[in-house]
Protein backbone atom coordinates (compact mmCIF):
# COMPACT_ATOMS: atom_id res chain seq x y z
CA UNK A 1 0.00 0.00 0.00
CA UNK A 2 0.97 3.82 -0.64
CA UNK A 3 -0.39 6.48 0.62
CA UNK A 4 0.00 9.89 -0.86
CA UNK A 5 -0.06 13.52 0.94
CA UNK A 6 -0.44 16.36 -1.53
CA UNK A 7 0.09 20.33 0.25
CA UNK A 8 0.84 23.46 -1.60
CA UNK A 9 -2.37 24.44 -2.89
CA UNK A 10 -3.87 27.86 -2.64
CA UNK A 11 -5.02 31.09 -4.30
CA UNK A 12 -2.33 33.21 -6.41
CA UNK A 13 -2.87 35.95 -8.95
CA UNK A 14 -1.63 35.31 -12.66
CA UNK A 15 2.22 35.28 -13.00
CA UNK A 16 2.91 34.04 -9.86
CA UNK A 17 4.17 31.17 -8.26
CA UNK A 18 3.17 27.84 -5.90
CA UNK A 19 4.85 24.75 -4.89
CA UNK A 20 2.97 21.65 -4.30
CA UNK A 21 4.39 18.43 -2.16
CA UNK A 22 3.54 15.65 -2.50
CA UNK A 23 4.29 13.11 0.83
CA UNK A 24 4.97 9.07 -0.12
CA UNK A 25 4.19 6.79 2.78
CA UNK A 26 3.66 3.39 2.97
CA UNK A 27 5.53 0.83 0.61
CA UNK A 28 8.05 3.17 -1.06
CA UNK A 29 10.75 1.44 -2.63
CA UNK A 30 7.63 -0.76 -5.38
CA UNK A 31 6.93 2.91 -6.96
CA UNK A 32 8.05 2.93 -10.00
CA UNK A 33 6.27 6.67 -11.27
CA UNK A 34 5.34 9.32 -9.48
CA UNK A 35 3.13 12.03 -11.39
CA UNK A 36 1.01 15.00 -10.90
CA UNK A 37 -2.27 15.24 -12.31
CA UNK A 38 -4.88 17.89 -12.46
CA UNK A 39 -8.47 18.59 -12.56
CA UNK A 40 -10.29 21.63 -13.97
CA UNK A 41 -13.98 22.17 -13.27
CA UNK A 42 -15.91 20.21 -15.86
CA UNK A 43 -13.01 18.70 -17.64
CA UNK A 44 -11.21 15.18 -17.58
CA UNK A 45 -8.56 14.69 -15.36
CA UNK A 46 -5.40 15.18 -17.10
CA UNK A 47 -1.64 14.60 -16.98
CA UNK A 48 0.75 17.78 -15.31
CA UNK A 49 4.07 16.03 -15.12
CA UNK A 50 5.81 12.62 -14.51
CA UNK A 51 9.19 11.61 -13.17
CA UNK A 52 10.66 7.99 -13.16
CA UNK A 53 12.38 6.18 -10.59
CA UNK A 54 15.89 6.72 -13.03
CA UNK A 55 14.74 10.82 -12.50
CA UNK A 56 13.48 11.42 -16.20
CA UNK A 57 10.65 13.57 -16.64
CA UNK A 58 8.20 14.53 -19.16
CA UNK A 59 5.34 17.20 -19.11
CA UNK A 60 2.50 17.92 -21.01
CA UNK A 61 2.84 20.66 -23.57
CA UNK A 62 0.67 23.34 -22.26
CA UNK A 63 3.24 23.58 -18.57
CA UNK A 64 6.94 22.97 -20.22
CA UNK A 65 8.85 25.54 -19.66
CA UNK A 66 6.81 27.02 -16.78
CA UNK A 67 6.38 23.48 -14.55
CA UNK A 68 9.00 21.40 -13.05
CA UNK A 69 8.97 18.35 -11.40
CA UNK A 70 11.08 17.33 -8.81
CA UNK A 71 11.44 14.50 -5.72
CA UNK A 72 13.82 14.31 -2.81
CA UNK A 73 14.05 10.33 -1.64
CA UNK A 74 14.98 11.13 1.28
CA UNK A 75 12.33 12.96 2.58
CA UNK A 76 10.32 10.92 0.24
CA UNK A 77 8.29 13.96 -1.50
CA UNK A 78 7.58 14.65 -4.82
CA UNK A 79 7.29 18.49 -5.82
CA UNK A 80 5.92 20.05 -8.22
CA UNK A 81 6.91 23.71 -9.01
CA UNK A 82 4.28 25.73 -10.89
CA UNK A 83 5.94 29.40 -12.36
CA UNK A 84 4.11 32.12 -14.64
CA UNK A 85 0.85 30.89 -13.24
CA UNK A 86 -2.33 30.94 -15.63
CA UNK A 87 -6.21 31.37 -14.81
CA UNK A 88 -5.82 28.03 -17.19
CA UNK A 89 -4.19 26.46 -14.65
CA UNK A 90 -6.81 26.44 -12.20
CA UNK A 91 -7.77 23.04 -11.05
CA UNK A 92 -7.63 20.33 -7.90
CA UNK A 93 -4.37 18.97 -8.48
CA UNK A 94 -3.29 15.60 -7.86
CA UNK A 95 -0.41 13.30 -6.74
CA UNK A 96 -0.05 9.72 -8.31
CA UNK A 97 1.93 6.99 -7.91
CA UNK A 98 2.22 3.57 -10.11
CA UNK A 99 4.53 0.99 -8.73
CA UNK A 100 6.34 -1.89 -10.38
CA UNK A 101 3.14 -3.99 -10.65
CA UNK A 102 1.33 -1.10 -12.54
CA UNK A 103 -1.23 -0.58 -9.78
CA UNK A 104 -1.96 3.18 -9.35
CA UNK A 105 -2.50 5.21 -6.17
CA UNK A 106 -4.08 9.05 -5.44
CA UNK A 107 -3.99 11.40 -2.83
CA UNK A 108 -7.06 13.54 -2.47
CA UNK A 109 -6.23 16.41 -4.30
CA UNK A 110 -4.98 19.80 -3.33
CA UNK A 111 -6.90 23.42 -4.42
CA UNK A 112 -4.60 25.31 -6.93
CA UNK A 113 -6.69 28.72 -8.15
CA UNK A 114 -5.09 31.27 -10.25
CA UNK A 115 -6.53 34.99 -10.20
CA UNK A 116 -6.61 36.89 -13.30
Amino acid sequence: QVQLVESGGGLVQAGGSLRLSCAVSGSVFSINIMSWYRQAPGKQRELVAGIASGGDTNYADSVKGRFTISRDNAKNTVYLQMNSLKPEDTAVYYCNAVNRRLRDYWGKGTLVTVSS
